[in-house]
């Protein structure tokens, strides 16, 4: 709902464009029935399920995803399963075309965050009500196949599992094996196994579980047609007693012992134990049945989102070619996710983009949906990111780190970085660096040339020219101050990078905006410069945009940087620290760029593909005298009198009708106090480490 599909029917077209088959796909409980079992509609899903019909792809309904159905029930209601299973037979008569279904998404994790953790409905956290969840799921699973088998009887059962793996501490293998013995639980359930003999049947029995409900799933008629492995980067899990080597969000305990309960990635001892490959083999070997990954996504940079998927993909193909019968991969969100990041227990509007960014209106197309579309149709995908792991294979990323001698890899295929050893330049380079993108640096223009030389690591694949973030940033502030843009340079870098058929992104700033034509400016609106910096910005777009049509060009707000001394928002934090007169001030209203968040984004967008010009700020226009308040209520101190570089009603804010790629002004503000609290300026022309 919150990405915007509800309202987007077009999305389904979007998604066959990419050669999609297959698709998992809603019909669930609480939209069709949401208030009453008897009163049913069917509009929304009935629109859908014949637009997915028309373009020939296949769904795999679900009709409970993460939750417990309708208002009127619940994990734990003893009513559920017979519930689920009357609105799987009337989803089975309105289309009976359809053969795969998945009734409960990952019945086990559902019950593991509603029932024993709390974060979720019914928010219980008692091991009985958790084990409650798991058999009324599982009871619901087989009730819904045996009603839906009465109208398509070859409809086959899809079912969804996180199976990630807890490794520990000697000290620790009581609780690693409970925990492990736990994670089949639901599949031991559907499949028939959990009979006496079982470790958790005497369990079941002893924390009150219906005898009756455990001689029916014995019987394995719910047994899985295709179990679908949904595995994530945190799936796996390392416990130790050295709680001191963690942070403080990973410690606690059973009772008996405390310990850090880590993401298993950042371990190093486990090195070659962990990963999809892994997984889906034990999976294999305990079930012997058909297997999909049927959820693969990473919340972070692109480059990362794409290093995993290549990274799952090249699992399962490993895995088929030793004889397991692998038959799918799942792009799971193709739509991004919202506060998944928190488990949805905090609700902040945290998007993750998926194969399509839904910030964009139609939702834009990402290099991860490129590659999905590749996979789809050739079974493989390239990009020039993928020359490095993924950050959780890179040295830096464990938390106790071994020390055994790592191999050194050669360099990869460079991205050149143009720009003078500033803090915007250099916060380029650490950023690059952090996300595992080799580069170039080059200083100036004239140097390009040979940079785009091939180098020991090949041909750079693309660039990226940084060079006018700092003389924007003091236009900014010294407006009467003659600055200007070196439109021939500027010219030629853009003709070099399309004379070698390379991607450029090149940044400009609100400054091509006298402020008189209204509101916050989009990406279309006519350049109004007044100073001489904005007319030579507005005339090197128009150089750039000529000599390299596919450029990607980036309009800022004013950037803020916390480690930049010189410019007015670093000022205007050094003046409030030292509870001191303000700098002048501009008057009128503007956008700001946390430098962070614009260099992530702006690189998503480069590794995207995207082209033309972007305007990145973070949401929201502000006055600068609320500026300078908004910070000092962060700082928690009084804001003094400043003075004014003129009466205004100048509006040189930016707003985008391409999409809104950064995190909300306030956010940008905040992070940008603490950093300036954290970091000491550095003297003006020594680089970053």
């Amino acid at each position: 709902m919150e990405t915007g599909h509800a309202n987007r029917i077009e999305d389904l077209d979007a998604a066959a464009a990419l050669g999609l088959r297959t698709l998992r796909y809603p019909v669930l409980w609480e939209t069709v029935s949401p208030l009453c079992p008897d009163t049913c509609d069917w509009t929304w899903a009935d629109a859908r399920l014949l637009r997915l019909q028309e373009l020939g792809i296949r769904p795999v309904v679900g009709l409970v995803h993460h939750g417990s159905g309708p208002s009127y029930t619940n994990l734990l209601d003893p009513a559920f399963a017979e519930g689920l299973a009357v609105h799987a037979g009337r989803v089975a008569r309105r289309y009976p075309w359809v053969t795969d279904y998945t009734p409960v998404n990952e019945p086990l994790t559902t019950a593991r965050f509603s029932g024993l953790y709390g974060h979720w409905y019914p928010h219980r956290t008692a091991q009985a009500d958790f084990l409650q969840a798991v058999v009324n799921q599982c009871k619901a699973v087989l009730l819904c196949m045996r009603a839906i088998r009465r109208v398509t009887p070859k409809a086959r059962l899809i079912q969804t599992e996180d199976i990630g793996k807890t490794f520990s501490v000697a000290k620790l293998a009581y609780q690693a094996e409970y925990e492990n013995e736990r994670r089949w639980l639901s599949l031991d359930l559907l499949a028939g196994r959990v009979l006496p003999s079982h470790p958790w049947h005497a369990r079941l029995l002893a924390i009150g579980i219906s005898r009756s409900d455990l001689d029916l799933l014995a019987e394995g008629e719910g047994a899985p047609d295709l179990i679908g492995v949904n595995h994530y980067l945190t799936s796996e899990r390392y416990l130790d007693t050295n709680i001191q080597a963690y942070p403080r969000g990973l410690r606690g305990g059973n009772g008996r012992h405390r310990y850090a309960d880590a993401e298993a990635v950042r371990v190093d001892l486990l090195t070659g134990k962990t990963g999809p490959e892994a997984r889906l083999a034990e999976v294999w070997q305990r079930y012997h049945r058909p297997l999909a990954i049927t959820e693969a996504h990473h919340g972070c940079t692109r480059d990362e989102q794409l290093r995993w998927l290549h990274e799952v993909w090249e699992a399962a193909c490993n895995v088929r070619r030793a004889g397991c019968p692998v038959e799918a991969l799942t792009v799971w969100a193709l739509l991004g996710a919202v506060d998944w990041n928190s488990l949805l227990v905090k609700r902040h509007g945290f998007y993750e983009p998926g194969a399509f960014d839904t910030r964009s209106q139609p939702p834009r197309l990402t290099a991860l949906g490129r590659a999905a579309s590749a996979l789809a149709t050739e079974g493989r995908f390239e990009h020039p990111v993928l020359q490095r792991p993924g950050w959780w294979r890179r040295p830096g990323c464990h938390y106790r780190p071994s020390l055994r001698q790592r191999t050194i890899q050669e360099p990869g295929r460079p991205l050149v970085v143009l720009g003078p050893r500033d803090a915007f330049t250099d916060e380029v380079l650490r950023v690059c660096a952090c996300r595992g993108l080799d580069t170039v640096h080059v200083c100036a223009a004239k140097d390009v040339g040979d940079a785009l030389a091939p180098s020991a690591g090949g041909t750079p694949w693309a660039v990226v020219d940084a060079s006018t973030l700092e003389l924007s940033a003091h236009a900014t502030r010294y407006p009467a101050v003659t600055l200007w843009t070196d439109i021939h340079a500027a010219q030629a870098v853009a003709a070099a990078c399309a004379a070698g058929g390379l991607p450029l992104l090149a940044f400009t700033s609100n400054l091509v905006f006298d402020g008189s034509t209204g509101p916050a400016h989009a990406e279309d609106a006519p350049s109004v410069p007044i100073s001489l910096f904005g007319t030579s910005q507005a005339r090197a777009e128009s150089l750039v945009a000529k000599a390299h049509p596919g450029a990607l060009q980036v309009r800022t707000g004013c950037v803020m940087a916390s480690s930049e001394t010189l410019s007015l928002p670093s000022a205007l934090h050094a003046a409030l620290a030292a509870e001191h007169y303000l700098p002048v001030l501009p008057s009128g209203i503007t956008s700001v760029s946390c430098l962070p968040d614009l260099v992530h984004a702006a690189l998503d967008l480069l590794i995207d593909g995207e082209r033309g010009m972007w305007h990145l700020a973070n949401q929201g226009e502000i006055a600068w005298a609320d500026l300078a308040h908004r910070m000092a209520a962060t700082m928690s101190v009084d804001c003094p009198p400043s003075t004014w570089s003129g009466a205004s009603s100048a509006n040189t804010a930016l707003t985008s009708r391409r999409g809104f790629m950064m995190p909300s002004l306030e956010s940008a503000i905040d992070r940008f106090v603490l950093n300036c609290s954290a970091v000491p300026a550095r003297p003006r022309g020594q680089a970053a480490e």
